[in-house]
Protein backbone atom coordinates (compact mmCIF):
# COMPACT_ATOMS: atom_id res chain seq x y z
CA UNK A 1 0.00 0.00 0.00
CA UNK A 2 2.82 2.40 0.86
CA UNK A 3 4.50 1.64 -2.49
CA UNK A 4 1.26 2.35 -4.35
CA UNK A 5 0.73 5.62 -2.51
CA UNK A 6 4.32 6.63 -3.22
CA UNK A 7 3.87 5.94 -6.94
CA UNK A 8 0.66 7.98 -7.01
CA UNK A 9 2.40 10.87 -5.25
CA UNK A 10 5.31 10.79 -7.71
CA UNK A 11 2.98 10.78 -10.72
CA UNK A 12 0.97 13.61 -9.24
CA UNK A 13 4.18 15.58 -8.70
CA UNK A 14 5.11 14.90 -12.34
CA UNK A 15 1.74 15.77 -13.94
CA UNK A 16 -0.22 17.88 -11.47
CA UNK A 17 2.25 19.80 -9.31
CA UNK A 18 2.39 23.57 -9.04
CA UNK A 19 5.74 23.51 -10.86
CA UNK A 20 4.26 21.53 -13.77
CA UNK A 21 1.31 23.90 -13.93
CA UNK A 22 3.60 26.93 -14.20
CA UNK A 23 5.76 25.31 -16.90
CA UNK A 24 2.67 24.30 -18.88
CA UNK A 25 1.35 27.84 -18.67
CA UNK A 26 4.58 29.24 -20.16
CA UNK A 27 4.58 26.69 -22.99
CA UNK A 28 0.93 27.33 -23.90
CA UNK A 29 1.37 31.11 -23.82
CA UNK A 30 4.38 30.80 -26.16
CA UNK A 31 2.43 28.59 -28.58
CA UNK A 32 -0.56 30.95 -28.40
CA UNK A 33 1.60 33.95 -29.32
CA UNK A 34 3.23 32.08 -32.22
CA UNK A 35 -0.14 30.85 -33.51
CA UNK A 36 -1.51 34.39 -33.37
CA UNK A 37 1.44 35.68 -35.43
CA UNK A 38 1.07 32.85 -37.96
CA UNK A 39 -2.67 33.45 -38.33
CA UNK A 40 -2.11 37.20 -38.67
CA UNK A 41 0.62 36.61 -41.26
CA UNK A 42 -1.72 34.44 -43.33
CA UNK A 43 -4.33 37.21 -43.31
CA UNK A 44 -1.76 39.81 -44.37
CA UNK A 45 -0.38 37.59 -47.15
CA UNK A 46 -3.90 37.00 -48.40
CA UNK A 47 -4.72 40.75 -48.44
CA UNK A 48 -1.43 42.22 -49.70
CA UNK A 49 -0.16 39.39 -51.88
CA UNK A 50 -3.22 38.26 -53.84
CA UNK A 51 -2.84 34.76 -55.21
CA UNK A 52 -0.05 33.78 -52.80
CA UNK A 53 -2.53 32.02 -50.50
CA UNK A 54 -6.05 31.01 -51.49
CA UNK A 55 -8.03 31.02 -48.26
CA UNK A 56 -11.79 31.50 -48.35
CA UNK A 57 -12.56 30.83 -44.66
CA UNK A 58 -14.34 33.56 -42.66
CA UNK A 59 -11.40 33.40 -40.24
CA UNK A 60 -9.26 35.23 -42.81
CA UNK A 61 -11.45 38.20 -43.65
CA UNK A 62 -10.40 40.42 -40.77
CA UNK A 63 -7.28 40.66 -38.52
CA UNK A 64 -9.60 40.50 -35.48
CA UNK A 65 -10.26 36.86 -36.37
CA UNK A 66 -6.60 36.09 -35.65
CA UNK A 67 -7.48 36.22 -31.92
CA UNK A 68 -9.51 33.04 -32.44
CA UNK A 69 -6.49 30.76 -32.87
CA UNK A 70 -4.41 31.69 -29.77
CA UNK A 71 -7.62 31.58 -27.74
CA UNK A 72 -7.96 27.94 -28.80
CA UNK A 73 -4.62 27.08 -27.22
CA UNK A 74 -5.48 28.99 -24.06
CA UNK A 75 -8.58 26.82 -23.84
CA UNK A 76 -6.36 23.73 -23.98
CA UNK A 77 -4.50 25.06 -20.92
CA UNK A 78 -7.85 25.57 -19.18
CA UNK A 79 -8.51 21.88 -19.77
CA UNK A 80 -5.27 21.05 -17.96
CA UNK A 81 -6.35 23.28 -15.06
CA UNK A 82 -9.62 21.37 -14.89
CA UNK A 83 -7.73 18.10 -14.39
CA UNK A 84 -5.34 19.85 -11.98
CA UNK A 85 -8.23 20.84 -9.69
CA UNK A 86 -10.07 17.52 -9.91
CA UNK A 87 -8.43 15.91 -6.82
CA UNK A 88 -8.97 19.06 -4.77
CA UNK A 89 -12.74 19.53 -5.13
CA UNK A 90 -15.48 18.09 -7.34
CA UNK A 91 -17.38 21.38 -7.22
CA UNK A 92 -14.28 23.32 -8.29
CA UNK A 93 -13.75 20.74 -11.05
CA UNK A 94 -17.32 21.33 -12.30
CA UNK A 95 -16.82 25.10 -12.05
CA UNK A 96 -13.82 24.77 -14.38
CA UNK A 97 -16.03 22.95 -16.89
CA UNK A 98 -18.40 25.90 -16.86
CA UNK A 99 -15.51 28.33 -17.31
CA UNK A 100 -14.25 26.35 -20.30
CA UNK A 101 -17.59 26.37 -22.14
CA UNK A 102 -17.89 30.11 -21.43
CA UNK A 103 -14.43 30.68 -22.95
CA UNK A 104 -15.45 28.61 -25.97
CA UNK A 105 -18.36 31.01 -26.53
CA UNK A 106 -16.13 34.05 -26.02
CA UNK A 107 -13.73 32.62 -28.60
CA UNK A 108 -16.67 32.35 -31.00
CA UNK A 109 -17.48 36.01 -30.36
CA UNK A 110 -14.08 37.00 -31.78
CA UNK A 111 -14.95 35.09 -34.93
CA UNK A 112 -18.38 36.74 -35.12
CA UNK A 113 -16.86 40.21 -34.64
CA UNK A 114 -14.66 39.70 -37.69
CA UNK A 115 -17.79 39.05 -39.78
CA UNK A 116 -19.90 41.82 -38.24
CA UNK A 117 -22.15 43.56 -40.75
CA UNK A 118 -23.26 46.98 -39.44
CA UNK A 119 -26.47 47.72 -41.30
CA UNK A 120 -30.16 48.15 -40.60
CA UNK A 121 -30.88 44.47 -41.30
CA UNK A 122 -29.11 43.29 -38.14
CA UNK A 123 -31.54 40.45 -37.39
CA UNK A 124 -31.37 39.12 -40.93
CA UNK A 125 -27.62 38.46 -40.84
CA UNK A 126 -26.67 35.08 -39.32
CA UNK A 127 -23.32 36.34 -37.96
CA UNK A 128 -24.96 39.39 -36.34
CA UNK A 129 -27.62 37.19 -34.77
CA UNK A 130 -25.04 34.72 -33.46
CA UNK A 131 -23.01 37.58 -32.00
CA UNK A 132 -26.11 38.84 -30.17
CA UNK A 133 -26.90 35.39 -28.79
CA UNK A 134 -23.29 34.85 -27.69
CA UNK A 135 -22.96 38.22 -25.97
CA UNK A 136 -26.15 37.69 -23.94
CA UNK A 137 -25.17 34.08 -23.17
CA UNK A 138 -21.73 35.16 -21.95
CA UNK A 139 -23.28 37.63 -19.50
CA UNK A 140 -25.65 34.96 -18.17
CA UNK A 141 -22.86 32.40 -17.81
CA UNK A 142 -20.54 34.86 -16.09
CA UNK A 143 -23.23 35.56 -13.50
CA UNK A 144 -24.11 31.88 -13.08
CA UNK A 145 -20.47 30.90 -12.54
CA UNK A 146 -20.19 33.61 -9.88
CA UNK A 147 -23.27 32.18 -8.12
CA UNK A 148 -21.89 28.64 -8.41
CA UNK A 149 -18.56 29.61 -6.81
CA UNK A 150 -20.36 31.60 -4.11
CA UNK A 151 -22.57 28.62 -3.30
CA UNK A 152 -19.51 26.39 -3.22
CA UNK A 153 -17.88 28.66 -0.63
CA UNK A 154 -21.01 28.57 1.50
CA UNK A 155 -21.12 24.78 1.23
CA UNK A 156 -17.56 24.51 2.53
CA UNK A 157 -18.42 26.68 5.53
CA UNK A 158 -21.41 24.51 6.42
CA UNK A 159 -19.57 21.22 5.84
CA UNK A 160 -16.75 22.42 8.06
CA UNK A 161 -19.09 21.87 11.00
CA UNK A 162 -19.81 18.25 9.99
CA UNK A 163 -17.29 15.62 11.09
CA UNK A 164 -16.27 13.07 8.46
CA UNK A 165 -14.08 9.99 8.60
CA UNK A 166 -10.49 10.79 7.70
CA UNK A 167 -10.02 7.26 6.33
CA UNK A 168 -12.90 7.40 3.86
CA UNK A 169 -12.06 10.98 2.89
CA UNK A 170 -8.42 10.04 2.27
CA UNK A 171 -9.54 7.09 0.13
CA UNK A 172 -11.76 9.32 -2.00
CA UNK A 173 -8.97 11.86 -2.50
CA UNK A 174 -6.55 9.11 -3.53
CA UNK A 175 -9.01 7.74 -6.08
CA UNK A 176 -9.56 11.22 -7.51
CA UNK A 177 -5.77 11.62 -7.80
CA UNK A 178 -5.54 8.37 -9.76
CA UNK A 179 -8.35 9.49 -12.10
CA UNK A 180 -6.70 12.88 -12.65
CA UNK A 181 -3.33 11.24 -13.39
CA UNK A 182 -4.97 8.96 -15.97
CA UNK A 183 -6.77 11.88 -17.61
CA UNK A 184 -3.58 13.92 -18.16
CA UNK A 185 -2.06 11.72 -20.94
CA UNK A 186 -5.49 11.31 -22.56
CA UNK A 187 -6.06 15.05 -22.83
CA UNK A 188 -2.45 15.70 -23.84
CA UNK A 189 -2.90 13.18 -26.66
CA UNK A 190 -6.09 14.91 -27.82
CA UNK A 191 -4.40 18.30 -27.67
CA UNK A 192 -1.37 17.10 -29.67
CA UNK A 193 -3.64 15.55 -32.29
CA UNK A 194 -5.59 18.80 -32.65
CA UNK A 195 -2.38 20.82 -32.77
CA UNK A 196 -0.92 18.47 -35.42
CA UNK A 197 -4.07 18.87 -37.52
CA UNK A 198 -3.81 22.64 -37.24
CA UNK A 199 -0.11 22.59 -38.26
CA UNK A 200 -0.93 20.38 -41.26
CA UNK A 201 -3.68 22.80 -42.34
CA UNK A 202 -1.37 25.82 -41.97
CA UNK A 203 1.35 24.09 -44.01
CA UNK A 204 -1.16 23.15 -46.69
CA UNK A 205 -2.49 26.71 -46.77
CA UNK A 206 0.98 28.18 -47.21
CA UNK A 207 1.60 25.79 -50.08
CA UNK A 208 -1.74 26.64 -51.66
CA UNK A 209 -3.01 23.13 -51.06
CA UNK A 210 -6.11 23.98 -49.05
CA UNK A 211 -8.65 26.78 -49.10
CA UNK A 212 -9.59 26.93 -45.41
CA UNK A 213 -7.87 26.55 -42.09
CA UNK A 214 -9.27 23.88 -39.79
CA UNK A 215 -10.44 24.64 -36.27
CA UNK A 216 -7.77 23.44 -33.83
CA UNK A 217 -10.50 22.33 -31.41
CA UNK A 218 -12.92 20.83 -33.93
CA UNK A 219 -12.27 17.31 -32.64
CA UNK A 220 -10.78 18.17 -29.28
CA UNK A 221 -13.80 19.56 -27.45
CA UNK A 222 -16.27 16.99 -28.74
CA UNK A 223 -14.09 14.16 -27.46
CA UNK A 224 -13.09 16.15 -24.38
CA UNK A 225 -16.60 16.48 -22.98
CA UNK A 226 -17.39 12.86 -23.86
CA UNK A 227 -14.46 11.76 -21.70
CA UNK A 228 -15.57 14.18 -18.97
CA UNK A 229 -18.95 12.45 -18.82
CA UNK A 230 -17.21 9.12 -18.20
CA UNK A 231 -14.95 10.74 -15.59
CA UNK A 232 -17.99 12.26 -13.86
CA UNK A 233 -19.65 8.84 -13.67
CA UNK A 234 -16.52 7.41 -12.04
CA UNK A 235 -16.49 10.30 -9.56
CA UNK A 236 -20.11 9.51 -8.71
CA UNK A 237 -19.24 5.86 -8.08
CA UNK A 238 -16.20 6.84 -6.00
CA UNK A 239 -18.37 9.08 -3.87
CA UNK A 240 -20.46 6.09 -2.80
CA UNK A 241 -17.43 4.86 -0.81
CA UNK A 242 -17.23 8.22 0.90
CA UNK A 243 -20.87 8.99 1.65
CA UNK A 244 -24.31 7.61 0.92
CA UNK A 245 -26.45 10.67 1.64
CA UNK A 246 -29.28 11.24 -0.79
CA UNK A 247 -28.31 14.88 -1.42
CA UNK A 248 -24.72 13.93 -2.33
CA UNK A 249 -25.91 11.32 -4.84
CA UNK A 250 -28.35 13.79 -6.43
CA UNK A 251 -25.68 16.53 -6.50
CA UNK A 252 -23.11 14.39 -8.32
CA UNK A 253 -25.77 12.93 -10.65
CA UNK A 254 -26.91 16.47 -11.44
CA UNK A 255 -23.36 17.46 -12.34
CA UNK A 256 -23.23 14.54 -14.79
CA UNK A 257 -26.49 15.70 -16.41
CA UNK A 258 -25.05 19.23 -16.65
CA UNK A 259 -21.92 17.91 -18.41
CA UNK A 260 -24.02 15.85 -20.84
CA UNK A 261 -26.07 18.94 -21.77
CA UNK A 262 -22.85 20.85 -22.46
CA UNK A 263 -21.62 17.97 -24.64
CA UNK A 264 -24.92 17.99 -26.58
CA UNK A 265 -24.52 21.72 -27.24
CA UNK A 266 -21.56 20.98 -29.54
CA UNK A 267 -23.88 19.18 -31.94
CA UNK A 268 -26.15 22.25 -32.28
CA UNK A 269 -25.77 25.78 -33.61
CA UNK A 270 -27.29 29.20 -33.14
CA UNK A 271 -29.76 29.95 -30.38
CA UNK A 272 -30.24 26.26 -29.49
CA UNK A 273 -26.52 25.96 -28.75
CA UNK A 274 -26.57 28.92 -26.38
CA UNK A 275 -29.78 27.80 -24.67
CA UNK A 276 -28.39 24.33 -24.00
CA UNK A 277 -25.27 25.78 -22.38
CA UNK A 278 -27.27 28.21 -20.22
CA UNK A 279 -29.67 25.44 -19.16
CA UNK A 280 -26.72 23.14 -18.33
CA UNK A 281 -25.00 25.69 -16.09
CA UNK A 282 -28.28 26.86 -14.52
CA UNK A 283 -29.11 23.25 -13.68
CA UNK A 284 -25.71 22.83 -11.99
CA UNK A 285 -26.18 26.02 -9.96
CA UNK A 286 -29.64 24.96 -8.77
CA UNK A 287 -28.39 21.48 -7.88
CA UNK A 288 -25.62 22.96 -5.74
CA UNK A 289 -28.02 25.46 -4.11
CA UNK A 290 -30.49 22.74 -3.08
CA UNK A 291 -27.58 20.56 -1.90
CA UNK A 292 -26.44 23.39 0.39
CA UNK A 293 -29.91 23.52 1.91
CA UNK A 294 -29.56 19.84 2.84
CA UNK A 295 -26.25 20.52 4.59
CA UNK A 296 -27.76 23.43 6.48
CA UNK A 297 -30.38 21.04 7.91
CA UNK A 298 -27.59 19.01 9.50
Amino acid sequence: MNTTNSTIDRLQELFLSENTKQKSEKVIITIAILSFLVHLALILFKDFLPGSITLSSSLFKNPIAAIYTPFSFILVYEVYLLVYYLPKSISLYISKQYEIITLVIIRRIFKDLSNLDLNSNWFENSYDLQLTFDLVTTLFLFGLIFLFNKLNQNRKKVRGEIKESNDTLGLLIRRKKILAILLVPVFVGLALYSFGTWIADVTGAMNGGIHSLGDVNLIFFNEFFTILILADVLLLLFSFFHMDQFNAVIRNSGFIISTILIRLSFSTTGLVNDLLVVVAVTFGVLILWINNKYYSLK
